[in-house]
């Protein structure tokens, strides 16, 4: 059930222009270096630095072959609370490096650009979920991993897309629950645990572009696929539904986080992958299953905040040490126990 009349939510945050590219830009060292003469920086300044460098499924092919670990959200976490190094840059978007760092409040997280923001966290503020509290003030409040640390702070659990059936399924049935901020990943989760939950209406841009006109007629067109759907698109409702009446084969139609989909084209015997996320995490599949093809849905699902990450910043963020992600005690040890919580569930 959605409840919308707490909005309006925040407009979506511009990278068009961010500190950072300036920074590269005007940096002589940086405007001179190759990509090889980066990649070897960044490899030598990450051994002096004791660092480790952890990339999201949708950064940019080199980004991601430079990492020590390539994931989801719910595995970077949980990589960054197990690392042994004294610094951790995260390549992916700020809420991100917010969870590292609340997770790790003795390490130095850096983010090559702090402006790498997320649409979908953008949606919702800190004060908009404690208006919803007082509204249903015996209700257990869901994050959804992609907040700010403000808004984990307010909620009772945390979740990913990985675990978010997981989470919901733990909690007393007689509860009143709030989920927020993507409803798509709401809708789907409602479905998946047959709970009523009230619904943040927020949403990813790039996955609430992904529609059932997108999906329409591959199967036929790609008659050895299968289909990848991650649980944020804005098709999900409609392809659960599709799938309930049979106008989509269940044999062949699977909804999973970025980390799920890889693995299953790691196993599954299909030559050809329908993937309906981010397209960033094409490259890695291709790692994984050189031998297999991987379609896209949506051609054009990109997300700019992700690709704001780039070589020549990330070497400046370890040059440089920038820039240094911190949040405040308070604001952070509310959050570390929502996010622990949905660790201890899975």
């Amino acid at each position: 059930m959605l409840e919308t009349d707490l909005l309006p939510v925040k407009q979506r945050p511009s990278v068009a222009d961010t500190e950072a590219t300036r920074a590269v830009e005007q940096d002589e060292e940086i405007r001179n270096m190759t990509e090889e003469q980066l990649i070897e920086g960044i490899n030598r300044l990450r051994k002096e630095r004791n660092a480790v460098i952890l990339a999201h499924n949708y950064q940019l092919p080199v980004i991601q072959d430079l990492a020590d670990f390539v994931g989801d959200s719910l595995e970077l976490s949980r990589q960054a609370a197990q690392t042994d190094a004294d610094v951790i840059v995260f390549c992916g978007v700020h809420f991100m490096a917010e969870t590292a760092a609340i997770l790790c409040p003795d390490k130095k997280v850096l983010i090559p650009d702090p402006e790498a923001g997320c649409s979908l966290a953008a949606t919702v503020t800190a004060e908009q979920v404690r208006r919803w509290k007082e509204r249903h003030p015996d209700a257990i409040v869901v994050a959804y991993i992609n907040t700010t640390a403000e808004v984990k702070a307010e909620a009772d659990y945390c979740c990913t897309s990985a675990n978010a059936v997981k989470v919901i399924q733990s909690l007393p049935p007689d509860r009143e629950i709030l989920f927020l901020p993507d409803m798509f990943l709401g809708a789907y989760v409602q479905r998946m645990t047959g709970r009523r939950m009230y619904l943040w209406p927020g949403e990813c841009h790039v996955h609430a572009g992904i529609r059932p006109e997108d999906i329409q007629g591959l199967f036929d067109r790609y008659p050895d696929a299968d289909l990848l759907l991650h649980p944020e698109c804005g098709c999900i409702s409609q392809c659960m539904y599709a799938l309930a009446e049979g106008e989509l084969p269940a044999d062949r139609t699977f909804v999973y986080s970025t980390s799920g989909m890889v693995r299953h084209v790691r196993t599954s015997p299909a030559p050809t992958h329908l993937v309906a996320t981010e397209v960033g995490i094409l490259h890695r599949m291709r790692k994984e299953a050189p031998h297999k093809r991987f379609v896209p849905v949506k051609e054009d699902a990109i997300c700019e905040y992700m690709k704001t990450i780039t070589l020549p910043k990330v070497y400046r963020s370890l040059r440089d040490m920038v820039y240094e992600v911190t949040v405040p005690p308070e604001i952070a040890d509310r959050a570390r126990r929502a996010i622990e919580r949905m660790l201890e569930i899975v």
